[in-house]
C-alpha cells in the first residue's frame, strides 16, 4: 500500500525492487496472483493464493506470501489445511503503507525471505512472520489493529524468532492431515453468543440457506440454555461446529454441570473445535465442505484439533 490514504500499489516485482537484501536468501521469482486489499479477499481468492503457494513449495522452493492483514491469518490456514509438504510458506505483510516514515513491510519481508530460506524451518508447513515472530498458521490472529506487532497466537506463543537474518524455532507443532478442497463456496455463518441474545439468530441463519455453522460460544463452551435447543435443531440439518469466544480458550470437557455448560454442548450434536479460533473453525468447515466431507469426516478432521 501507498498514498495519503493508503491503497494497493506494489505488486509482486516491485515488492522485490523496494526491499534491497532479499537476494541474499537466494534466486527469487515474483508472481502476482491478487491485487486485492485483504477485506476485499474472497473465498475464491483466498483458494487461488493457498493452491499457487501451496504448487510453488511442492515444485521445491521456500515460498512467502505477501497479504493484506485483515484477512491474512485466514488465507494462511486454508493455505496450511490443504498443504503437506516439507518446505516452508511464509506468510507476511505490513501494517503502516510503504510510504510511511517508519514502514514495518521491509523488515516483515526480509524476516519472511530468511524463513522460506532456512533448513529450520523444513517441516513446520505454513507460517505467519510478523514484527521478527514466528507462528504457525493454526495458531495465527491478528490481535492488534495498527500495532507493527499485529499478530500473535494467544493460545500457544510463537515458534521462534527472526533476529538479524537468523532463525531461531523453539517449538515444533505436529502437522494435520491435509485436507483437499475442490472449491470453496460454500456458505457458512459465524452466529457469536452475547449476553441476551436468544434463540432467533441461530434459528434465522440455519433458515437461511447456510451450508454449516460456526457458533461462538461463551468462555469455556457455553451457551444460554433457550440457545442450546435451537444450535442442536440447526445441527440436525447442518455441520455445526462450537469454538469460544475468549482468544485464549478452548471448548472444556466436564469441569461445569448447568444446563448449556460444556458438557451439554459435548452431549449434543455439535462438532468442537478445541481451541480454533472463530475464523480458523470457518475456514477449516469451508475446506471440509469443499472437499466433499460428510458428517463423520468432518467431524473427525476437528478431532485433530480438540
Amino acid at each position: 500500500m501507498r498514498g495519503e490514504h493508503a491503497v494497493p500499489a506494489l505488486d509482486a516485482a516491485a515488492l522485490l525492487e523496494a526491499v534491497p537484501g532479499l537476494e541474499r536468501f537466494g534466486p527469487i521469482s515474483a508472481e502476482s496472483i491478487r491485487h486485492l486489499p485483504g477485506p476485499h479477499m474472497g473465498q475464491a481468492d483466498a483458494l487461488a493464493v493457498a493452491r499457487a503457494a501451496a504448487a510453488a513449495a511442492h515444485a521445491g522452493e521456500g515460498v512467502i506470501v505477501t497479504h493484506g492483514t485483515d484477512t491474512l491469518e485466514e488465507t494462511a490456514f486454508l493455505c496450511d489445511l490443504l498443504y503437506a509438504g516439507e518446505h516452508p510458506i511464509v506468510f507476511t505483510g505490513a501494517i503502516r503503507p510503504a510510504s510511511a516514515t517508519s514502514a514495518d513491510g521491509p523488515a516483515n519481508l526480509l524476516d519472511a525471505g530468511a524463513l522460506a530460506a532456512s533448513a529450520e524451518a523444513a517441516g513446520l508447513g505454513v507460517l505467519v512472520a510478523f514484527a521478527g515472530e514466528i507462528h504457525a498458521a493454526r495458531f495465527a490472529r491478528k490481535v492488534a489493529s495498527t500495532s507493527p506487532c499485529a499478530f500473535g497466537s494467544p493460545n500457544a506463543g510463537p515458534l521462534g524468532r527472526v533476529d538479524e537474518g537468523h532463525v531461531r524455532i523453539d517449538t515444533r507443532p505436529p502437522r494435520r492431515p491435509a485436507i483437499a478442497p475442490d472449491r470453496l463456496d460454500a456458505r457458512v455463518p459465524i452466529a457469536t453468543c452475547a449476553l441476551g441474545d436468544g434463540a432467533e439468530t441461530v434459528d434465522a441463519l440455519a433458515a437461511s440457506g447456510a451450508d454449516g455453522l460456526v457458533a461462538v460460544l461463551f468462555g469455556a463452551g457455553h451457551v444460554h440454555p433457550e440457545v442450546l435447543p435451537a444450535l442442536e435443531r440447526a445441527a440436525a440439518t447442518m455441520p455445526v461446529v462450537a469454538t469460544v469466544r475468549p482468544e485464549r480458550g478452548r471448548v472444556l470437557r466436564a469441569t461445569y454441570g448447568f444446563v448449556g455448560s460444556e458438557r451439554d454442548v459435548r452431549a449434543g450434536s455439535m462438532i468442537v473445535a478445541g481451541a480454533l479460533s472463530p475464523a480458523a473453525a470457518r475456514i477449516k468447515l469451508l475446506a471440509c465442505l469443499g472437499a466433499g466431507y460428510g458428517g463423520d469426516e468432518i467431524r473427525a478432521a476437528f478431532a485433530e484439533d480438540d
